[in-house]
């Protein structure tokens, strides 16, 4: 059975748009969880919320936060993705 070049293209399209959605949002996940957890956490203690320093909050809470919204951002893009490229259920 041979296989239509047009589902190879829609496939390989469909991949390429996938990767960088996950390049993206590693991207981001990169810079609140190491940027703004590491690097920029002098800057970052001169703001406090719930008293305690904004640094410390990133580097303690607000990575993992971020992760998650980012995994809810990732299945909407997947699933818009998915009907784009007619691989929906």
């Amino acid at each position: 059975m041979e296989q239509d070049p047009r589902d190879l293209e829609k496939a390989q399209a469909y991949w390429r748009e996938n990767i960088r959605y996950v390049a993206i949002l590693l991207a981001v996940w990169f810079l609140v969880s190491f940027g703004a957890g590491i690097l920029f956490v002098d800057v970052l203690n001169g703001v406090r919320i719930g008293g305690f320093k904004l640094g410390f909050w990133f580097a303690q809470q607000g990575s993992m936060l971020v992760f998650v919204v980012l995994i809810f951002i990732y299945v909407w893009l997947m699933n818009r993705l998915d009907r784009k490229y007619q691989y929906d259920e």
